[in-house]
């Protein structure tokens, strides 16, 4: 079994120690009730795995040494998803998802449609619930959490992109036969469950977004962007 992974934000040097604190250390400490001599990795999400040993428990707090660091160079091309924002906590499933497939960023979008509205507790949801998925997942490089976007910024963000695609299931050009860059940043636009408007789509289209099909299926907001991501990094990543 692997090692379980914890949060820090501190960096160190092989024979150094880093103290897991706070939240996560009453977690490991409590919660995971680690013991001395087990294994463990911790990263700040910043490409860094610090692979260590526990060597002290306290309450509230574990102190590891580190045993080895691993530095990991960034996956590429960098994913991005525009996740229209939804209710009944389904955009987090969504980041759940994301984040396990290998998404960089994700940004909430307040489309037309969208009865949800962007607040600080979306923000802090969204965030907490990524950093869990990168911890499951064992990801060293985790994703960054952005709102909210207007659909103006949207297109903003489809035209500085190597690839941008809409979903939309009206579209006739399948996800699948595009050719999607190794390198550089792919964008991802999911809508809302009511749809995008003609509006919004003329303005993504003409901001570069190329609109796409994912399959004969139409996906609820909340699984459209890991099914196609999980399209892209077949073609990518995962080669």
């Amino acid at each position: 079994m692997s090692p379980p992974v914890f949060f820090s934000a501190d960096d160190a040097a092989v024979g150094e120690t880093v103290v897991i604190a706070g939240d996560e250390g009453r977690h490991a400490a409590t919660v995971k009730r680690l013991r001395v001599g087990e294994a463990v990795d911790v990263t700040a999400g910043l490409g860094v795995r610090l692979v260590g040993e526990v060597v002290e428990v306290r309450r509230g707090a574990v102190a590891v040494e580190i045993r080895d660091r691993v530095e990991v160079a960034r996956p590429q091309p960098t994913l991005t998803v525009v996740q229209a924002l939804a209710r009944g906590g389904r955009d987090e499933h969504a980041v759940e998802a994301m984040t396990e497939v290998g998404v960089d960023h994700v940004v909430g979008w307040e489309a037309a449609r969208c009865v949800a509205r962007w607040t600080d507790r979306t923000s802090a949801k969204w965030t907490t619930t990524a950093h869990g998925a990168a911890k499951q997942s064992r990801r060293v490089w985790w994703p960054q959490i952005s709102g909210p976007a207007s659909t103006a910024d949207v297109a903003t963000r489809c035209k500085g992109a190597d690839l941008a695609v809409v979903l939309h299931e009206a579209a006739t050009a399948k996800l699948s036969s595009l050719e999607v860059p190794t390198a550089g940043r792919v964008v991802v636009v999911v809508g809302p469950e009511g749809g995008i408007t003609d509006d919004e789509l003329e303005v993504l289209a003409n901001a570069s977004g190329r609109v796409v099909l994912l399959g004969g299926s139409v996906l609820r907001s909340s699984t459209a962007g890991v099914a196609a991501l999980s399209v892209i990094c077949a073609k990518t990543r995962w080669l």
